[in-house]
């Protein structure tokens, strides 16, 4: 089988399971609400993605699309896409100075809409590229670390148009977050190493709602779960939700798997390194590789191999040996597939709608960042329920009356 056969039938298994995206292309297909609009995507670029920018480019956009992580990317999908008409710049490499490449090619076409994860697109032509931005109306943030990096620009009033936060829209974070994260995460994890998580130990790094997911599915496979947390709230939350917590200086003895899920840097070094059983696994949930320092690892391992694929062995000087996984990058991508098709049906929904609001309201919105309109997060979930057959009450006026009446 050819790439492009093997990405076209990667992208039609989503196409069939992505009900909500289906709806909306069909509600818009006669009014093509994104004619002539220039939209850049920066997505992990695997066949979910492939058939968000397929269904806007059937909308009527000029879309040109990229991966957001050098190991993401599927080069069967990025075949595949090419044959639908899109404009694609995207390849699974460890040359970093490819991935940026792809990043500039994708601005050469003067995006009116940007929809990244992670923020490297968007802020990539705000640094480089200012001459570009008077064609920009505004970007869709995919993710927590783009969310975070964008917070960090408006704050230093360096933002120059409109961010729609998806991932801090309802519809994104209590599901993609927590249950794509949670089910993607292991599903990488187990398929990589093919080894029991039941009665083992499992160490979690940060209880957002990622590491909610990640410590429910552990603890459903049967795990034993620590979490790790610098927020006492969040450390009163996870006790309360059964876990055990305390610092990573004592969990890294007791761990058999180590996962990060905090978008920060140097959750687990080299302090921690030499303190884990023989044979524990190490493996990163956040969008970028710092969370489990590799340099670390690097610096005091005496050898590395790999020994699985995605799987690297590395002795340390005690003798014992640890186990990265996918080079310490976002391990449920480049060990997976990544969330579930449903899940990510419901993000990227919300990213076209977060697109379309864009487009007919640019002209009147102020320079913020903010999730998508309630209204917007009700209509995807009311879609949702509509192609799972599901019918929920209703208020009667008198039930409203009386809720919005202080006697």
């Amino acid at each position: 089988m050819t790439n492009l056969e093997s990405g076209k039938i990667k992208i039609e298994w989503v196409k069939k399971h992505m009900k909500v995206l289906n709806y909306l292309k069909e509600l818009y297909q006669s009014e093509k609400p994104f004619d002539g609009v220039n939209v850049a995507i920066s997505i992990h670029l695997e066949a979910k993605t492939a058939y968000l920018g397929i269904v806007l480019h059937e909308l009527g956009a000029n879309v040109a699309i990229t991966g957001s992580n050098p190991l993401s990317t599927q080069e069967d999908v990025v075949e595949a896409l090419k044959s639908y008409g899109l404009n694609v710049h995207a390849e699974r490499t460890l040359d970093e100075t490819a991935y940026w490449k792809n990043i500039e090619k994708i601005l050469e076409t003067n995006p009116n809409i940007i929809l990244d994860d992670g923020a490297d697109l968007g802020i990539t032509m705000i640094n480089k590229y200012p001459e570009k931005l008077k064609h920009l109306w505004g970007i869709c943030e995919e993710t927590t670390t783009g969310v975070k990096r964008y917070k960090s620009l408006f704050r230093e009033n360096k933002l120059p148009v409109p961010v729609i936060l998806i991932n801090d829209s309802y519809m994104k974070y209590l599901f993609d977050n927590r249950y794509g994260t949670g089910q993607s995460t292991w599903d990488a994890i187990t398929r990589s190493t093919n080894l029991s998580v039941a009665g083992k130990t499992v160490v979690v790094g940060g209880y957002g709602w990622c590491g909610k997911g990640i410590a429910m599915r552990a603890k459903g496979l049967g795990a034993n779960v620590i979490i790790t947390e610098v927020d006492p709230i969040k450390a009163n939350e996870a006790i309360m939700d059964g876990f055990n917590v305390m610092t990573m200086d004592r969990a890294a003895a007791f761990g058999d798997f180590f996962v990060t899920a905090t978008g920060d840097i140097d959750i687990v070094t080299k302090e921690h390194f030499l303190k884990m059983k023989d044979g524990a696994v190490l493996a990163n949930a956040g969008h970028f590789d710092v969370e489990v320092s590799v340099k670390d690892l690097e610096e005091i391992a005496t050898s590395k191999k790999e020994v699985r694929n995605g799987v690297e062995e590395y002795k340390l000087p005690n003798g014992k040996s640890v186990f990265l996984l996918g080079r310490g990058r976002l391990v449920n991508l480049v060990n997976g597939d990544g969330h579930p098709v449903e899940i990510m049906d419901l993000s990227f929904s919300l990213q076209l709608e977060g697109a379309k609001y864009i487009k007919e309201n640019h002209d009147k919105l102020e320079v913020n960042i903010a999730p998508v309109p309630y209204e917007v997060d009700e209509k995807i979930a009311k879609i949702k329920l509509k192609t799972i057959g599901v019918e929920i009450d209703t208020l009667t006026q008198k039930q409203k009356d009386y809720l919005n009446d202080w006697r």
